[in-house]
């Protein structure tokens, strides 16, 4: 039923992540994580040959503390996402299906993190429907992280298996992605303890 529409561009930057870095400009909280120093926003151009964060929401990223790419990078992933606050209905979410140990714990995943406003293209009744079903909640947030880190590169022709069971494509070169039909990468290659996260601008949806 959740899976009917549910985004039809929707939950693609996880995770359960998931959530991990920042990217746009949202409403959001903060969590417990170690602190970053300064560390200025990454270019939004070249950035994937350089190793660095790439893409248009990464200038939201604070240039320091711990929601900074350096603290975010000393805290695993939940604990990261977390500190970010354009990923807090995300982070809100983890907590309800009972992820965030699990995606604390684990390693070397990658996270595709919906954003905010993401989460603000699903009818509210829809979104609210799947808040408070944690089986299905579990389910699209497991379609959100793959059991191994994915360099930008092999983001190019992806096709990976989730830790929901499911495959999930990717596509896209340089600086430009997109996540399973059409969730773009807003800000990519952003590292937590234990994951490389993609902060998307939709919320992925399980197949059928």
């Amino acid at each position: 039923m959740y899976r009917n529409r549910i985004v039809a561009g929707v939950l693609a930057a996880t995770a359960l992540a998931t959530g991990a870095a920042a990217c746009s400009g949202d409403d959001g909280k903060g969590g417990a994580a170690a602190a970053g120093s300064s560390a200025p926003a990454a270019p939004t151009t070249g950035a994937t040959n350089a190793g660095l964060p790439f893409g248009p929401a990464c200038s939201a990223v604070p240039a320091s503390g711990k929601g900074s790419f350096q603290g975010m990078a000393a805290d695993p992933v939940a604990t990261a996402a977390s500190n970010n606050p354009v990923l807090s209905t995300l982070v809100g979410a983890v907590k309800k299906a009972g992820l965030v140990d699990t995606l604390n714990s684990s390693k070397n995943l990658t996270v595709f993190a919906p954003t905010n406003d993401a989460f603000k293209k699903i009818p509210k009744e829809t979104l609210d429907k799947v808040m408070s079903d944690k089986k299905a909640l579990t389910g699209i947030l497991t379609y959100h992280v793959v059991g191994q880190q994915v360099s930008p590169s092999g983001l190019g022709t992806g096709d990976f298996k989730t830790l929901n069971g499911a495959m999930l494509k990717t596509s896209g070169s340089g600086d430009s992605y997109v996540v399973g039909k059409d969730a773009n990468v807003v800000c990519g290659n952003v590292q937590t303890a234990n994951a490389t996260v993609y902060i998307i601008d939709s919320v992925l949806m399980p197949p059928k």
